[in-house]
C-alpha cells in the first residue's frame, strides 16, 4: 500500500469550510487505497496573530516561550482536521510535533530537524488510521517545544515523508505549481510540469516564494519525490488528474525530462547593499568583518572584493533588508574600528533578480543575453554572482519588475522554448 504524505498551508486551512474541503480531499485518497500523513499549517493568518500577541506584552519576546506560544497554531489545525475526518466516519488520529517526535536542535524559532521516529505514525497507518502531523514545529533533547521558522511546514512535511520511506510528498497550496516566474510581475509566466531539485534548490534561495529551501534541500538529499499543486480545485476531483498536476520536482537523471536551457527568472525584492570601504587587503579581512555578522543570525548573500589598490580594499555583500539596520549597526559599532575601515556605505532598496536553469551548463551565451538585455532596458547592474546553474545580478529596487519581465521575454519563457 503506498503512502503518501500531504501538507496543506495556511491558505488550504484558513477557514472551517476549507478545513472540511482538506478533509474531503483526504478521505478521497485515503477510501482510494493510499496510507495518508497529513502535515498542515496554522490557519491563514493565526501565527502572525499570536507573535503580535507576544510582542505586544514585550518587544523582545524570549524565544522558547516565543515558540510555546507559535507552535499552538499547527496543533489546532491537526486537531480540527482530524474532527472533520471522524464527521466523515473515517479513523484519524492528531499528533503534535512533540508526541511524534520531531527532535529538532534547540535554537528556537528557528530549529533544524535532527531526527524523526516514525514508529508511532507507522503503527497508526498499519491500523488502518489516517495520521495528522502539526507542521512547523519539534523538540529539542532538553524537551522544550521548538519551531522551524517561516515555511517550516513544507520541511515537516518533507522530513516526514524521508522518514516514513513515503512514496510521494504532495505539498497542496494556493497557487497550481511552480511557474517560470511569478505570475503577479509577469502575465505570461507559464507553469512549468517538472523541474529538478537543484533548479527548485536555487529557486527557492533566489526569493521563489513557493517552497521553504530547507524542505527542498531534505527532498533533495532524501530523494523524497515531491510535487506542488492546488488545493483550491475541487476536492473531488478524479484522483488520477490530481496526480499528475501541479508541478514535479524531480532528478535531473530523469531522461524523460525536457532539457531546457533556463527554467524560470527568480528575485528577491528585500536586499540591502552595504560597503565597507578602505579596509587592509591582509588574511582574514573577510572573517573580521562578517565573524560579528554571523554571530548575529544574520545570513549574508552576494559578497565581492575588490582588487588592492596600495594595499586597501573594498569589501562589499548583501543581507536580507529586514537585517539590514542591525548589520549596519553592527559594522559601525564593533568592526569599522576594528578592522581600520575608512567608512561604512549602504543602500536598502536594492533587489536580486536571477536566471536559473540546468541548461546553463551546456550551452554559452546566457550571462551575455542576460546582461545585454538589462543593458537595452537602461538598468544599471551592481554586483553579479554565479553558480553553474544560475546567474544573479543586484540592481536598484525600482527596476526589479522590469528586470524580470525583460529576461522572461528575451528568453521566450512563455513559448517554452527557452533559447539562448
Amino acid at each position: 500500500m503506498a503512502l503518501i504524505v500531504h501538507k496543506y498551508g495556511g491558505t488550504s486551512m484558513g477557514s472551517v469550510e476549507r478545513i472540511k474541503n482538506v478533509a474531503l480531499r483526504v478521505a478521497k485518497w485515503h477510501k482510494a487505497g493510499y496510507q495518508i500523513v497529513v502535515v498542515p499549517s496554522a490557519m491563514s493568518g493565526e501565527t502572525n496573530r499570536l507573535l503580535k500577541l507576544a510582542h505586544e506584552i514585550s518587544p523582545q519576546p524570549d524565544p522558547r516561550e516565543l515558540d510555546i506560544v507559535a507552535a499552538t497554531g499547527e496543533q489546532v489545525s491537526v486537531g480540527l482536521l482530524a474532527i472533520a475526518l471522524k464527521e466523515l466516519g473515517l479513523d484519524a488520529r492528531s499528533y503534535a510535533g512533540w508526541q511524534v517526535p520531531i527532535k529538532t536542535d534547540n535554537t528556537h524559532t528557528k530549529a533544524r530537524i535532527v531526527e524523526i521516529d516514525g514508529k508511532r505514525v507507522q503503527q497508526d497507518l498499519d491500523a488502518g488510521r489516517i495520521v495528522m502531523i502539526a507542521g512547523f514545529q519539534g523538540v529539542d533533547s532538553e524537551h522544550n517545544i521548538t519551531t522551524l521558522g517561516r515555511g517550516g511546514t513544507d520541511t515537516s512535511a518533507v522530513a516526514v515523508a524521508a522518514a516514513l520511506n513515503a512514496d510521494e510528498c504532495l505539498i497542496y497550496t494556493d497557487v497550481d505549481g511552480v511557474y517560470t516566474t511569478d505570475p503577479r510581475v509577469v502575465e505570461g509566466a507559464r507553469r512549468l510540469e517538472r523541474i529538478t531539485f537543484e533548479e527548485m534548490l536555487e529557486m527557492a534561495s533566489l526569493g521563489s516564494k513557493v517552497l521553504q529551501i530547507r524542505s527542498v534541500e531534505f527532498a533533495g538529499k532524501y530523494q523524497v519525490k515531491t510535487r506542488v499543486l492546488s488545493s483550491l480545485t475541487d476536492p473531488l476531483i478524479p484522483l488520477e488528474e490530481e496526480m499528475h498536476s501541479g508541478t514535479l520536482i524531480t532528478f535531473e537523471e530523469d531522461k524523460s525530462m525536457e532539457q531546457a536551457v533556463i527554467s524560470g527568472i527568480a528575485f528577491q525584492r528585500d536586499e540591502g547593499r552595504i560597503v565597507v570601504v578602505g579596509v587592509p587587503d591582509t588574511p582574514g579581512i573577510a572573517y573580521q568583518i562578517l565573524g560579528s555578522i554571523a554571530d548575529a543570525n544574520i545570513d549574508v548573500d552576494m559578497i565581492i572584493q575588490n582588487q588592492s589598490v596600495e594595499g586597501k580594499t573594498d569589501f562589499t555583500f548583501t543581507v536580507g533588508r529586514s537585517d539590514y539596520a542591525r548589520a549596519m549597526d553592527i559594522l559601525n559599532q564593533h568592526i569599522k574600528g576594528k578592522v581600520k575601515a575608512q567608512k561604512v556605505l549602504g543602500d536598502p532598496k536594492v533587489s536580486k533578480v536571477s536566471v536559473v536553469g540546468v541548461g546553463m551548463r551546456s550551452h554559452v551565451g546566457i550571462a551575455s543575453k542576460m546582461f545585454r538585455t538589462l543593458s537595452e532596458e537602461g538598468i544599471n547592474i551592481q554586483m553579479i554572482s554565479t553558480s553553474e546553474i544560475k546567474i544573479s545580478v543586484l540592481i536598484d529596487e525600482e527596476y526589479m519588475e522590469l528586470a524580470v519581465r525583460a529576461l522572461h521575454k528575451a528568453f521566450e519563457l512563455e513559448q517554452g522554448q527557452r533559447k539562448v
